[in-house]
């Protein structure tokens, strides 16, 4: 088995292997993953986090040793904390970071990837957080755009919108709606929901494709155009600026 590690800000995850295939996630600064199957172009990963699988492009990773990917699988990661940060090199060349970006093997702020040293000054988040700090960092990313596939602040969806902000707070999500709907205990009534929990949404096939974080009273915070607050009802969603309901609730899950 093959291993490496994003060492770029932001990298596309692809259906295929093609520059044109579609976008389906995104690998961040630090995150690191198993190379399924490596071409002349394209290496097929699965990552670490969350077991999800896509094609990257072999020249935007550095392909690291089982010795340290064990060693990253096995620490207590961390995470940066500020929505848009950098690592410096012993050149002091800067790579940009977004929040969320794995700090691999940091200590006394600087980080190893395989043989590479970088330099990280700023605050981490790196333990389980109380379930009200979930709300306090869903409110950073407000009125970030949607961005199919997107994880970061300049682009993200609607479950790499929760995932994110439940990763910040110590807790893995999977990767799309549909998954993290498998995860959690289900709530029969919204009104024994608290803030954090996570509301699921389904198209008229009545396949699970939205996900937001419910807020205090009856609202939720979610991924429609940009991250926004709107209206949670019995019914779904209700977006006050187009006077309806924009989706239709399917069922709401406790996770902490």
């Amino acid at each position: 088995m093959l291993y490496g590690v994003c060492n770029l800000s932001v990298v596309p995850l692809r259906a295929e292997k093609s520059d044109f295939s579609e976008m389906i996630s995104q690998v961040l600064f630090g995150e690191h993953f198993e190379i399924l199957e490596k071409e002349k172009q394209w290496s097929k990963i699965r990552l670490s986090f969350d077991n999800f699988e896509g094609f990257i492009n072999n020249n935007q990773y550095q392909q690291i040793s089982e010795k340290t990917f064990d060693a990253i699988s096995n620490e207590e990661p961390k995470y940066a904390s500020e929505l848009v940060d950098f690592v410096s090199n012993k050149n002091n060349e800067l790579t940009t970071i977004t929040i969320g970006a794995h700090l691999p093997l940091l200590q006394n702020n600087t980080l190893l990837i395989e043989n590479v040293i970088y330099r990280y000054d700023s605050a981490t988040f790196s333990k389980k957080l109380p379930k009200e700090e979930i709300i306090k960092i869903a409110f950073t990313f407000l009125n970030c755009p949607y961005l199919w596939g997107g994880k970061t602040p300049f682009g993200i969806d609607c479950s790499g919108f929760t995932q994110m902000v439940y990763k910040l707070c110590g807790y893995q999500l999977l990767r799309n709606a549909k998954e993290q709907a498998t995860q959690g205990e289900v709530l029969s009534f919204i009104e024994e929901s608290e803030a954090g929990d996570l509301a699921f949404f389904d198209n008229e096939e009545g396949e699970i494709t939205h996900v937001g974080i419910v807020l205090n009273n009856y609202n939720i915070i979610h991924v429609h155009g940009k991250v926004r607050i709107d209206t949670l009802d019995h019914s779904g969603i209700f977006n006050a600026d187009v006077q309806k309901h924009t989706h239709k609730l399917r069922v709401i899950k406790k996770l902490v």
